[in-house]
């Protein structure tokens, strides 16, 4: 039964986020519309995402009346056992300059944990997908996370936060880390980082100052796909985070951003 279960939340997680990818297909390289500030000057929020989370609530809503949302744009909706973790447009500053990196995120939790998590590309039309005791897949067909053995010659991804102070921070960790790894990438989406990590694209990723919506489906899909998943505490200014990383090389990536 816990498998049928899972199996239905994952269609409906791969329903809404095609209905939010419909959206932001629709408007991806045209002049961004409603574009307002949230956090900082740069941290951008558009009528892309606005409509996209609506489209997936519509989804969720029909298909699941009984359950939570947690979205980014639209905040915490309606009480039940399980709650969907909603980031309609995971890279809004790509979206907005048109650079193709950006995705929709949905995952679905219980009290335990991620039950079922969907990262879709809508440029590339590829969808990562796990649940939480199947595998993880691209497009149905199973994936496999890289086995890289040393931190050395490990690719490695990462994100910066908007507040400036932050990213001076942030910058420090880099320093650490660029010399002691085969080479750095920015993507500037949280979701993609993972499941490109999922599909051993990246070996492993890191990031401190990420939100629950943008890492839950990629770390639930990094997990079942081999990788180590290790949260990152708050510590002093620095925000919480998260590791993913081989076995062999988490605890000294850790060891580096922690």
């Amino acid at each position: 039964m816990v498998g049928v279960h899972e199996e239905e939340l994952l269609a409906v997680a791969r329903d809404a986020s095609w209905a939010a990818a419909t959206e932001l297909r629709a408007r991806f390289g045209q002049r961004a519309r409603g574009v307002q500030v949230k956090s900082t000057p740069t941290d951008l929020v558009s009528e892309a995402d606005v409509r996209a989370e609506s489209a997936i609530r519509e989804v969720l809503e029909r298909r699941r009346p009984g359950d939570a949302i947690l979205g980014e744009e639209g905040g915490a909706t309606g009480e039940g056992e399980v709650r969907w973790l909603v980031d309609p447009l995971d890279g809004t500053i790509n979206f907005l300059f048109g650079i193709p990196a950006f995705a929709v995120s949905i995952a679905c939790e219980d009290r335990v944990g991620t039950i079922v998590g969907v990262v879709l590309d809508p440029i590339r039309e590829e969808c990562f997908a796990a649940t939480r005791s199947g595998d993880a897949t691209l497009n149905d067909e199973p994936i496999h996370a890289s086995d890289a053995a040393d931190l050395a010659t490990a690719m490695v991804a990462t994100g910066f936060g908007y507040d400036a102070l932050v990213r001076a921070r942030q910058a420090a960790v880099l320093a650490r880390v660029l010399p002691r790894v085969r080479d750095i990438r920015r993507v500037g989406a949280a979701a993609l980082d993972l499941a490109w990590c999922a599909s051993g694209r990246f070996d492993a990723y890191y990031e401190r100052g990420v939100q629950a919506w943008d890492v839950a489906a990629g770390a639930l899909i990094a997990s079942r796909a081999g990788l180590e998943i290790r949260r990152l505490d708050a510590d002093g200014e620095d925000a919480p985070g998260i590791v993913a990383a081989p076995r062999a090389i988490v605890d000294e990536l850790v060891g580096l951003v922690g």
